[in-house]
């Protein structure tokens, strides 16, 4: 069978990351073990994520034309990701500061930057969407740009699939475009049930508890993760997100267990894109 299609139209950023014992509270000045930048961003992490889970993948964004940008499009090409349609635009790259504790758990402040300016899709984007099986998209770039690629992929029967992070109200135009949305238990509940009970298949990642594919009709499928010495949990989720998005024309039951696999390995290892499986990875933690 051939590698699925996957269309990313999403962020890159550079994610300055910090490791320390504890998060500090509001106000406070703690020391850090350990720095370093490392490419990021919802959509790229995603965009590679899938790549490497065995997907032909092209990805729509925007870089700035500072110093981070040929690094930022660099680690796209060398997960092999079709950049043709990653933009260049005067100013700053987005970035993300995230902080990372000893438990593995983080906090995150992403500033757009060049991510603001993906405002408009053009001809040539459109046809790559359409050509692709699954659309993948998040909201870290302008909500309007994310409604305009899903109405043109629900119009040529691409399935779209959302993973609305971070959080934020969805308006009915998008609710109804969305084949599939992906969040984890405090975004389902910040969009709460009307918005949840709305789409046609909902899949919710529960941590080290795996994850759970339900539909309107209730049906519901669980998927335990694999065990899994936590390092970093930045882009699990984006890594489950990635393999969700190459594995879905399989089904649900077998995309769900192949995504969990893919997010739970991604913990062992510190970074966000840096941190994705290869589909080898993924199938030899399924193995019983």
């Amino acid at each position: 069978m051939s590698a699925p299609r996957i269309a990313v139209v999403g962020s890159v950023n550079m994610d300055l990351l910090t490791a320390t014992e504890r998060l500090p509270a509001p106000g406070e000045t703690i020391l850090g073990s350990a720095f370093a930048a490392t490419p990021g961003g919802k959509g790229a992490n995603q965009a590679v994520a899938a790549a490497r889970a065995g997907g032909r993948v092209t990805f729509i964004g925007a870089v700035g034309s500072d110093t981070f940008a040929l690094e930022l499009r660099q680690t796209l090409v060398e997960a092999e990701v079709d950049t043709t349609h990653l933009r260049e635009v005067d100013g700053p790259s987005g970035i993300a500061t995230i902080t990372v504790d000893a438990a593995g758990q983080n906090s995150i402040v992403v500033i757009p930057g060049a991510n603001s300016a993906l405002t408009d899709l053009e001809p040539a984007d459109l046809e790559a969407i359409a050509a692709a099986d699954v659309l993948l998209c998040q909201l870290e770039i302008p909500v309007a740009t994310v409604l305009a690629a899903a109405a043109h992929a629900a119009a040529h029967d691409t399935v779209v699939m959302l993973n609305p992070s971070p959080a934020q109200p969805l308006s009915p135009e998008l609710i109804e475009l969305v084949d599939v949305l992906v969040v984890n238990e405090t975004e389902a509940a910040q969009l709460g049930p009307d918005v949840t009970h709305a789409v046609p298949h909902l899949v919710t990642t529960l941590g080290g508890s795996g994850a759970e594919y339900t539909n309107p009709d209730g049906a519901a499928v669980h998927a335990d993760a694999p065990a899994a010495q936590v390092v970093d949990t930045t882009g699990a989720g984006d890594a489950f997100a990635g393999a969700l998005a190459v594995s879905w024309m399989r089904g649900p039951e077998a995309a769900l267990p192949f995504a969990t696999a893919a997010g739970a390995l991604a913990t062992t290892r510190r970074g966000a894109s840096t941190s994705s499986p290869t589909r080898t990875d993924i199938e030899a933690a399924l193995r019983p």
